[in-house]
């Protein structure tokens, strides 16, 4: 499932993104960031460029982009590098759901991984839907 304008409502919901990093993500990358590390400007002997670990950071957080999700705490764990042209697939899972007076705080997990299946990025977010309601059935509702 592709994430949505709505936050999730029940524990175990999962949501998937998927993409690859072009050559250009990670030159533009580098501009903004004044990240230049050798790795990133000088392709391997197969031409790739290996992709900043924030830049492959960005496809759990755009789960929580589209729920409007305002992060307390993210971690990451960097397992494996990732390849300009390879499409990482990351599924982002709903631990903890519980309504507050600020809105909907939830608590997820996440795991990237690479075309071979390697987990090549994982870790764990928690925040806040600021004013979402919980939705009928979900958690808090009776």
């Amino acid at each position: 499932m592709t994430p949505e304008a709505n936050p999730p409502v029940e524990v175990g919901s999962t949501f998937t993104v998927e993409r690859s990093f072009s050559v250009e993500d990670v030159t533009e990358f580098v501009r903004i960031s004044g990240d230049s590390g050798r790795q990133h400007i000088r392709p391997d002997p197969q031409g790739r460029l290996m992709v900043h670990g924030l830049l492959v950071a960005t496809l759990p957080t755009q789960v929580g982009g589209a729920w409007h999700f305002l992060a307390r705490e993210i971690t990451y764990e960097f397992l494996r590098p990732v390849w300009t042209g390879e499409v990482v697939r990351c599924v982002v899972t709903l631990t903890a759901l519980e309504p507050g007076n600020r809105g909907l705080y939830l608590r997820s997990t996440f795991e990237c991984v690479n075309p071979a299946r390697e987990v090549v990025m994982k870790g764990t977010a928690r925040g806040l839907v600021p004013g979402a309601p919980p939705s009928p059935g979900g958690p808090g509702q009776g």
